[in-house]
């Protein structure tokens, strides 16, 4: 009995502190994110007041967390509209992955940590936060300009690669070699493309059997699908994070637009708890000596990203200043690098201690730059130097290509 209350006890102030941080970002206009992060910090072990009863609600909280994030970061798109982004923006795609996973393996190579912890980091400093970038692009009113659709298909691509990469990583980090780590990435492939043709050709078939008339109904239906697929996606070894993704582009229609609207507050929730947790397993005293190499390199990856997001606008035809919004827009990372990190921390292999310090410590850096970056384009003085950059430069012949 003593211990349910002091869970009741840390759980509900733990929650309420976390709204409040909630409010207060909103208030200053940045992501939440950083705020979670250093809440479990400060409440985790080696912080100031190490929560103990509550460890293991947060725990189950954070897995289930990271399984909504995934489902809802599916149910935006539907199967047609993935394989057509897959297609179109798949040189970008490819531009993002070198750009921007080979720093991280290159940097976690130069400091000793191993091969397998360089694949760790290549995931980490490879993918953008869809839901920072999502919420800046709102915030500035963005969603419709030119490039946002450029933003768009870099972040699905990375999405569809993360279906590939994660059961991959899983695999090596469960120490399984190269062999059994070859056959979990075929069966991650086979069922990622099994999926896709179900979602396809029957789609409509399983969003029909979940009724959008009845909200009750929907949101337990759609809830319990997510989590059957989800572990069994685990039990094959294919990442139960991939299995949610899948799940939310199965669904389509009325289904997947009302199960938006009833899943965004447990997605809400449960994210904040997964954020929590990996504070809460990372020892803040671990931090102070991985604060330079993750400023050096978060410069060298917002970096590589600016650059990415500019050469993906040029190849679609915009203009010189939506190349530098779409550049600067998809420079956070958030959401995926900490799951990435996170699949370390729980591994059986033996993985570099200081991975999830510098992890978390990246993540606080570029989350809290990234949306600050992608105002820039907006500022008068950015906009006077593309004048003259405009004015300095030769006139096109005509006829000639951009």
């Amino acid at each position: 009995m003593h211990e349910s209350t002091t869970l009741l006890v840390e759980v509900g102030a733990l929650l309420l502190l976390l709204g409040l941080l909630g409010r207060l970002s909103r208030r200053v206009g940045v992501s939440p994110i950083p705020l979670y992060l250093l809440a479990g910090l400060a409440f985790g072990h080696g912080g100031l007041l190490p929560l103990n009863a509550s460890e293991e609600f947060f725990a189950v909280g954070a897995e289930i967390g990271v399984i909504l994030l995934l489902v809802m970061l599916g149910l935006e798109y539907s199967a047609n509209e993935l394989v057509g982004n897959l297609r179109s923006a798949a040189p970008a795609g490819l531009i993002d992955a070198v750009f921007n996973a080979l720093p991280g393996f290159a940097f976690a190579l130069l400091l000793g940590w191993g091969w397998v912890a360089a694949v760790v980091l290549a995931g980490v400093t490879w993918v953008s936060s869809s839901g920072v970038i999502a919420k800046v692009l709102g915030d500035l009113g963005r969603v419709g300009n030119r490039e946002t659709p450029v933003i768009l298909s870099v972040l699905v691509i990375e999405d569809l690669a993360m279906a590939l990469y994660l059961p991959l990583v899983t695999a090596l980090l469960a120490g399984v070699g190269l062999v059994k780590g070859g056959i979990a990435l075929a069966v991650a492939v086979l069922t990622v493309v099994v999926v896709l043709a179900v979602a396809i050709r029957y789609g409509h078939l399983i969003s029909a059997a979940l009724s959008a008339k009845d909200p009750e109904a929907l949101l337990l239906g759609v809830l319990g699908l997510t989590l059957l697929v989800a572990g069994v996606a685990a039990k094959l070894q294919v990442s139960a994070a991939v299995g949610a993704f899948l799940v939310g582009i199965a669904l389509s229609g009325p289904v997947a637009h009302h199960a938006t609207q009833l899943l965004s507050p447990l997605r809400d929730l449960f994210a904040a708890v997964f954020f929590v947790f990996f504070g809460l397993v990372t020892d803040p005293l671990d931090m102070p000596p991985v604060l330079l190499p993750a400023l050096l390199l978060a410069v060298v990856t917002m970096g590589t990203k600016l650059a990415t997001g500019w050469l993906a606008a040029r190849r679609a035809g915009i203009a010189e200043p939506g190349r530098w919004r779409a550049g600067f827009a998809l420079t956070p990372r958030g959401e995926f690098s900490i799951v990435i990190a996170g699949l370390a921390v729980a591994a059986a292999y033996p993985v570099e201690p200081r991975l999830a310090a510098l992890a978390t410590a990246y993540v606080l850096i570029t989350v809290v730059t990234g949306p600050m970056l992608a105002r820039l384009p907006d500022l008068p003085w950015f906009k006077r130097w593309l004048r003259r950059r405009s004015a300095a430069r030769p006139p096109v012949p005509v006829g000639a290509a951009d």
